[in-house]
């Protein structure tokens, strides 16, 4: 099965040009750059490093409509699509490309994914409950190993071993594209967040699965895009939550619930915001 390497990117030069540095040698028959309205040269440097890569260069139209536009512009049945900010072992697209040859129900699988400093990214997840995910927000961000952070993240699992899963990260996941297109792909009302999350639920519903494994290891260094707008970012996050449990919880007797579900994403921004201020603010008085 041929491997297509869709990389998305929005103003991280640099780390998309080492990531691409990467991709031979992984094992991509082609390679896909969609760049998603950066001012820093991106596209151009591509261009003039790495030839061979197909660019795409659109306005800054979110991290799904960018992977779409890419998919849509390669022809290999294994579909990797990933951030600007990972790195790819040699011979690591082969792998789960080959993975996804051997396994024709597997609609996405998610590789195992590092941390640069080699600590392990919690990339597998479960869908959570409105209550879990609450609770995750709320307490997850000054006490990680509580019982609902480790419910969602499935961190009572050291992730060395293969298991179905309820979703896997978009920083780096394999696609079989059959089942990408049957599903239409990343839903566009997601910018950026959560679309993942998403794809993988479609993916379930059509009754394809989802596999996080570790036959494949890549490195992510984790939002190199968007460390700059950090309020920003953290309001994108509670909308695509919002649109998530929405439309999750649209029938039934649960959908009395997302009215609460609202206010309690306008808090959680707030309060994610005073900690991540609270946090920096500490960081200076401790280097100055």
């Amino acid at each position: 099965m041929r491997a297509a390497a869709v990389v998305v990117n929005h103003n991280t030069r640099q780390d998309l040009l080492a990531c691409l540095d990467t991709l031979a040698a992984a094992g991509a028959d082609e390679i896909v750059v969609v760049d998603s309205g950066s001012n820093d040269g991106s596209a151009a440097a591509v261009r003039e490093r790495h030839p061979d890569v197909r660019v795409l260069e659109l306005d800054n139209v979110g991290f799904g409509r960018a992977a779409n536009a890419g998919v849509a512009a390669c022809s290999a049945e294994a579909l990797i699509v990933a951030n600007a900010d990972t790195r790819f072992p040699e011979g690591s697209l082969r792998q789960m490309a080959a993975y996804l040859a051997a396994h024709p129900h597997v609609g996405a699988l998610g590789p195992l994914i590092r941390f640069p400093d080699g600590r392990l990214q919690w990339s597998a997840r479960a869908f959570p409950s409105i209550g879990q995910a609450m609770g995750h927000a709320v307490l997850g961000l000054w006490r990680p190993n509580n019982r609902w952070t480790r419910a969602y993240r499935l961190t009572d699992w050291d992730h060395q071993s293969e298991r179905e899963v309820d979703w896997v990260s978009g920083a780096c996941l394999a696609l079989r594209r059959d089942a990408f297109v049957e599903v239409g792909g990343f839903d566009p009302s997601y910018f950026m967040f959560v679309e993942d999350v998403d794809l993988c639920a479609r993916l379930w519903e059509a009754d394809w699965s989802v596999v996080f494994s570790p036959v494949a290891e890549v490195t992510h260094a984790v939002g190199a895009s968007v460390g700059a707008r950090p309020f920003k970012m953290i309001v994108e996050h509670a909308r695509s939550l919002g649109v998530f449990f929405s439309r999750r919880y649209a029938h039934g007797w649960r959908r009395v619930l997302i009215p609460l579900l609202r206010v309690g994403l306008a808090g959680w921004v707030l309060l994610a915001w005073t900690w991540s201020a609270l946090r920096g603010r500490g960081r200076t008085i401790g280097h100055a």
